[in-house]
């Protein structure tokens, strides 16, 4: 037990604030409670060590391959592929440890993908890169039900989205939408949504929850075909997901770096919105933007869209009495000012530009309302990225520059001098 707790157990006793049979319950109730808890560090070198075995075990192999003979070689190419079954299998009947899981199941994930790469290179298998990673995510796929693993499911996650990268990217696959991306992450979401139900502020379960939000931020560009114009629109949707999502009752009340939905949603709406400021952006949407309902990308961006108003529909219903949020209507505005650029790039260069400016004195406005120096100083960051990208765009003086410049400064300081002033007064 902690040696803090033990402590303070000792002062309550000597200060008669508990008696000797309380001590003994609640020593005994956290004693229990660690001996259930599972060993961390042990599962994390676990992990490690299964991983570093699994890659020796191919670098020696590699060393002396072309040594062997062909069933020699078949041979061994099995072998780590067995051995990574046995444990497994051995995890499972004798209920093992979740360090013994999520080792063997570590283990084993990386010899699937070794056996099928060996397997291919004796007996000259055709093939490429996205169809391997295929085959391979299939068959690993199984592990994170079998052995309950939170590794083999992160691994699962990575792989899913190098694949779809490797597809969707014009790596050599002439842009092929990697659909069977979503078939992956949809089986990996019964076990997050597990880990959310029983371990909803565990460590593990913040990894999960900035894993999903970069993957689907890097690989909603592969959805992307001809009509790019569009991709603007897809993400600005995707955004409003994540922004509202993060809103959700499980989520809103974590901290920000555990909220990785709250954070991605709000920088990456602010970031595309700076994009969409320039008005030669919106020039090359009028030119090029075919809004058709019947795109692939346009079919997504409706998606999208029903998906974020239907979330922020429910984040409304279970909120009591909160106050406005725009950041949460962000992306309808979006959508709106997206379909008046197509007929008028002025007009939206306008609009985002309005919207941006109204996004970074309403995050001023909760800043100071909340006293949270973070959320102030976003506001402020987002005023000045508007005024630095109209110097780029824009005819003034090196003069006007200048004091511009100084005059975003001086917001900075006054601002913060402000609230710091107000903050000190309350807390007298």
């Amino acid at each position: 037990m902690k040696t803090k707790l033990s402590n303070e157990i000792s002062e309550l006793l000597e200060n008669n604030i508990i008696s000797q049979q309380v001590a003994s319950n609640i020593t005994a109730y956290y004693k229990s409670k660690e001996d259930n808890q599972p060993n961390r560090l042990f599962t994390v070198f676990g992990v490690l060590g299964a991983t570093l075995v699994g890659l020796g075990i191919i670098l020696i192999l590699a060393h002396n391959w072309d040594n062997f003979s062909r069933p020699i070689k078949t041979f061994f190419a099995f072998l780590p592929l067995v051995i990574g079954q046995i444990l497994s299998g051995f995890t499972i009947l004798k209920k093992k440890s979740q360090a013994w899981k999520e080792s063997s199941g570590t283990f084993l994930f990386f010899t699937i993908g070794s056996s099928i790469a060996l397997v291919s290179q004796i007996y000259n298998i055709p093939g490429d890169l996205g169809s391997y990673l295929f085959t391979w995510i299939v068959l690993a796929l199984p592990l994170i039900y079998l052995l309950n693993s939170k590794a083999v499911s992160i691994l699962i996650i990575v792989f899913a989205s190098y694949y779809a990268c490797e597809l969707g990217y014009s790596f050599g696959y002439k842009d092929k939408t990697p659909w069977m991306y979503l078939v992956f992450i949809l089986a990996t979401l019964p076990f997050y949504l597990k880990l959310l139900k029983t371990s909803t502020l565990a460590n593990s379960t913040s990894i999960f929850n900035w894993l999903y939000v970069l993957s689907f931020t890097v690989v909603l560009g592969t959805f992307i075909n001809s009509n790019w114009p569009v991709g603007f629109l897809m993400y600005a949707m995707l955004f409003g997901v994540f922004y509202n999502l993060g809103k959700t009752p499980i989520y809103k009340d974590q901290q920000l770096r555990r909220n990785s939905f709250t954070v991605i949603g709000s920088l990456g709406t602010v970031v595309l919105l700076t994009i969409l400021s320039f008005h030669i952006i919106w020039e090359e949407v009028v030119k090029r933007a075919s809004i058709a309902m019947n795109t692939q990308e346009m079919i997504i961006s409706t998606l999208l869209l029903g998906v974020a108003f239907a979330i922020l529909i429910y984040s409304k219903k279970n909120e009591k009495n909160e106050t406005f949020n725009l950041f949460q209507y962000v992306f309808l505005i979006v959508a709106i000012i997206f379909f008046l650029g197509v007929a008028n790039a002025v007009v939206a260069t306008v609009l985002t530009n309005v919207l941006l400016l109204v996004l970074g004195l309403f995050a001023i406005k909760i800043g100071a309302d909340t006293f949270r120096f973070s959320v102030l100083n976003y506001g402020l960051l987002i005023i000045t990225a508007v005024i630095v990208c109209r110097f780029f765009d824009t005819d003034m003086s090196f003069v006007f520059r200048g004091i511009l410049f100084v005059a975003v400064g001086f917001g900075f300081f006054l601002a913060n001098y402000i609230m710091l002033k107000r903050k000190k007064e309350l807390n007298r």
